[in-house]
Formats: structure tokens, sequence, C-alpha cells
């Protein structure tokens, strides 16, 4: 059923077996692993049903420097269903690399490996309506697919890993009504938790403190509690609840808050393809069971290991929209569109770049001079889109002279100085603030430009086109739009020893023999990847381990 704080009178004690606080991807997807267990579950979401802007105003914070990273309210949504409201869809898999110790990975190293989350892998891609758990070409389709470009192996990169995309499923709205009638599933709206209680010894949790903006507050007592609010909120509950432990919750050793990832990702380069405009395809295809997939560039493995750099991988992109010296009807329409697309999507179409007014001109006189282009696009956008339960993924403009951009996502190195820490100030609740200070490192800069390289030179000696990039300028393109959107990473690391971890194997916290987190936080490296199916298996793995008694 699914309830709100004010159906409950002041001073009310909530109990339950197991209690998950936060209801978006992981806290969802546990509480439905959850359904019919026999395990009396409480499920608290801060929000409401829809987006509420006093709500929302309690992830305001502040930023280091605002050039590098979003307001921590950005991306994030306080809501059911959490940021799965407004995410892009993307998704894939964690490589088997990605969880080895890489000696030149700093601080990496999962306490095991893509074996262990491989039996819900499928089920994450399940909730997340993409179809199939398959990833590369040959495994998506029965039938040959289109190359990326026709007859070209290129030595240090593979062609055929795929990325699939959900609707993208709002899992508020998708699986409210499992929800609604599961019998041992309570969900209780604007229930906003802002105290951790922990016995004198600090080993063990009683019990949780529960306000709402309308002044009502209850307690919470379970026997297991799961913190699944996202991996810079997890952090802010540990740290500002230090009544036992003085540096905050699971955090002797400083550890809580650093480490702190997101992805590199930028724009570089110019392609020039010198094949056929047959031979190229950046498309989407769609399987047989409807999905929209792509193929992407990704760095082999060996070659990261022989290379010492980190996962990377590239899509063919177009022009950068802001210059409107790509004489594209389309891109000048996405640019003149600037004041209507969300924040989310906006950044990276537009950047924190500004322009004048003779720009404006210039890309109307674009628009002007391909009508019939621009309206095709729109119209497109509008029905495949807007208008479409599944929505086509992102914006795709066939080049006519094989001209290319290279869109890039590369893993962020683990970074002790890059963290989030709390401020004096408090929200609406007497909870202190967020600061966020991101930091890339001089690694992550290597990966990108060494990775760069390696594909300039597949291109180059297979002759199959020409790649210019300014290799000088290639730090100022990768943090051009700053860290990358809401993949909030590592605050609150998983590994076996307390001394650099937050959470042993199993996502317990060290020392506190009730409390679990689920989510991003957990992570101790970053991936190439996305990180919503990965974060997704990992907490049907939690919900797993407390069915059968492990956790």
């Amino acid at each position: 059923m699914i309830l709100d704080v004010t159906d409950f009178s002041d001073g009310h004690v909530l109990q339950s077996d197991v209690c998950i606080v936060g209801a978006g991807a992981a806290g969802i997807a546990m509480a439905l692993e959850l359904i019919d267990s026999g395990i009396d579950v409480l499920l608290l979401e801060s929000g409401g049903l829809g987006a509420e802007p006093d709500a929302q105003a309690l992830y305001q914070g502040t930023v280091q420097n605002e050039q590098l990273h979003s307001p921590p309210d950005r991306y994030r949504q306080r809501r059911f269903g959490g940021t799965t409201t407004i995410w892009g869809g993307r998704c894939m898999p964690f490589d088997p690399i990605d969880f080895e110790a890489r000696d030149y990975v700093p601080h990496s190293g999962w306490p095991f490996g893509i074996e262990e989350l491989s039996p819900f892998y499928p089920k994450a891609n399940r909730l997340v309506e993409a179809g199939a758990f398959a990833y590369t070409a040959e495994e998506a389709f029965d039938r040959p697919s289109r190359p990326m470009i026709a007859g070209w192996s290129p030595a240090h990169y593979t062609s055929n890993t795929l990325e699939r995309f959900s609707c993208p499923t709002d899992f508020g709205t998708r699986y409210g009504h499992k929800l609604r009638a599961a019998s041992n599933i309570r969900v209780v709206l604007h229930a906003n938790v802002t105290g951790l209680h922990l016995n004198a010894a600090g080993t063990h949790l009683d019990s949780l403190s529960v306000r709402s903006l309308k002044g009502r507050s209850l307690s919470v007592r379970a026997s297991r509690y799961v913190l699944a609010a996202g991996g810079l909120e997890n952090a802010r509950l540990l740290l500002a609840n230090r009544d036992v432990h003085a540096q905050g919750i699971g955090n002797p050793h400083d550890v809580l808050g650093r480490y702190y990832m997101c992805h590199i990702a930028g724009t570089v380069g110019a392609l020039k393809i010198d094949r056929p405009l047959d031979d190229v395809w950046h498309g989407y295809d769609m399987t047989d069971d409807g999905i929209y997939v792509r193929r992407r560039l990704a760095l082999r493995p060996e070659v990261q290991r022989a290379s010492g750099i980190g996962n990377f991988i590239v899509r063919l992109h177009h022009p950068r929209i802001t210059d409107p010296a790509h004489r594209n009807a389309i891109l000048s329409l996405l640019f003149l569109a600037k004041l209507i697309i969300p924040y989310e999507y906006g950044k990276r179409l537009h950047g924190g770049e500004s322009a004048d007014l003779q720009t404006w001109f210039r890309h109307m006189g674009n628009v002007a001079s391909g009508p019939l282009d621009a309206a095709a696009f729109a119209w497109h956008m509008f029905t495949q889109r807007a208008l479409a339960a599944r929505k086509f993924p992102s914006i795709i403009i066939k080049s006519k002279a094989n001209l290319f951009s290279l869109d890039f996502h590369s893993e962020q190195q683990p970074n002790p100085q890059s963290r989030v820490s709390l401020t004096g100030d408090r929200d609406a609740l007497g909870m202190p603030r967020l600061k966020v200070d991101w930091r890339y490192t001089s690694g992550d800069v290597d990966t990108v430009s060494r990775a760069i390289a390696l594909l300039s030179g597949d291109i180059n000696e297979t002759k199959v086109g020409r790649l210019d990039y300014d290799a000088s300028q290639l730090e100022m393109e990768m943090t051009r739009y700053g860290a990358y959107g809401g993949h909030h990473l590592g605050t609150a690391r998983m590994g076996t020893d307390p001394r650099s971890s937050v959470v042993n194997a199993r996502c317990r916290v060290h020392g506190i023999d009730n409390l679990f987190l689920a989510g991003a936080a957990t992570f101790p490296t970053s991936s190439q990847a996305n990180p919503t199916l990965t974060l997704i298996a990992l907490a049907l793995r939690l919900a797993n381990d407390l069915k059968e008694g492990r956790a």
C-alpha cells in the first residue's frame, strides 16, 4: 500500500522487518524483489507522487567549482520514483575488467568479480525494460546487423558492443501499482529521515527519526535498515548523524564522502570517414522485441592493461551545436530551442557557452536555409520522443559528408581528494547541507589523451579516414561540461578493509550489524558504463541476501 506521513498521528512508531530509505531505482527494485517474501517491508520516500519544489529544495547545497559540477539539486529528484523520473535510459553492464584491482588505477578493485552480479543483471534489465540481457550485436540479433563502418576492424577498439535503452522507465509510475497491491509492502510518502539512532556501543541501528515538511514526526523501528537515497544523500545522512560516532556513521577513518566519482565525458575532434555514405552507420537499431540499441567503439580490455589506462568508449557524434559554422539546420534548430530544453540535456547540448546576437542570427539563417530538414526533424522528435511510450533515445544527425565529432565516455579514477562534505547551512528540516568538491586527476586526462591517440592511430593505419583534433586542448574539452550528469558514485565505497571503505562486500556498513547501503555510492570504481543497471543488480543482490538470511 502507499501511505503518507499525514496518515499517522504525531509521534507514531512504525515497525517493520526491513526499512528501506529512498524510493528510487535501488529502493523500488529491492521492494519489488521482496514482495511475497514473508518479510514486512517499509519503504520511506521523502517526496510525493509528483514534483514538489519544497521537497526538491532539500537537495540544495554548494559546489566548490560550479564550472566543474552542477548544483547538488540538479539531476536528482526527491519524489516517488527518484531520478528515474528524469533519466535518459541508457543501459549497459560493467565490464569484467572494471572489478579488477589494477595497479595503474589507484584505489581500484571490487571485493568480488563480475560473476557475483551476473545472476542479477538479467532481472535488472527486465526492470528497466531494456529487453534481453544481450550486449553485443551477435547476441542481440539473429540476423546480421549493420556494422558501424563496413569492413573496418580497428586494432585497439571493438565496435560490436551495444548500449540498450530503457523507455526510459519511471519506476514510480511503472511499478507503483505493484507496491500498492503488495500485502507486505508499505510505502510512506513525505517521510524524510533525519536521525539514525545507534545503540550506545555504536554497533546496531535501533531506530530512525522521520519528519515531514508539514511538521509531522514519526519513529521507525526495524530489524534491518537499507539506505537507498542516492550517491550523494546516502553520504549526507551518514555524515550528519554524529551523536555516537563523532565523524559520522561508518566513518572512523575519514573515508565517507571521499572518492567521489562521476564520469569524464566530452565531444572532440573532426572525423572524416573516406567511405561511401552507406558504409557508415551511427544511428539506432531496434531489436525484435522493440528495444533501441546502438553500437559504440570500446577500448579493448587487453589494450587498457597494456597501456595502463582506464575504461573508455566513443560514439560517432554530430558537430558541436553551439558553433553555427556547421551550417546544419537541425543543429541550429536545437540551439534556438535552448530555452525549452530541460537542464539535464541542455547542459550537454549547449554547455556553459554564451552566444552573442550575431551567433543567434547565424543559427536562424541556418534554419532558414533548410526549413524542410528542420521541420522533418521537429516532427520526428515530437512523434518519436515527446509522444512515444518508448522514446527515441537521442539526437542523431545523418552527415551528408561523413563528417563526425567523437562523443566519449571515460572511467574516472577514484580520488580521495574528490569528496562531498557537510556545511554549516541547514535545510528546512535542520539537516546540514552538502558541499561538493569534485576533482579529476592527471590519470583521467591521461586515459582520454592516450585513448584518443590510439583511435587516431587505428584510423590512420587502416586508411578509413582522418581524425583531426588538438591534443593540447583535450583537458579543456573533457572538462567543458564538468562532471557528467547524475552519475554520483563512490562516496561510501565497498571493500574488505574499514580503513579504506565504508561497506563490506555484502553492502553492510562496517561495524554496524544491521545497516546496509544500496546504490552507486558503494561503487569502488566507475567503469565507462552508466551506473543504473549495475546499481539495480547490486540492489537485487542485497534484497536476495535479506530474503535468504545472509544479511
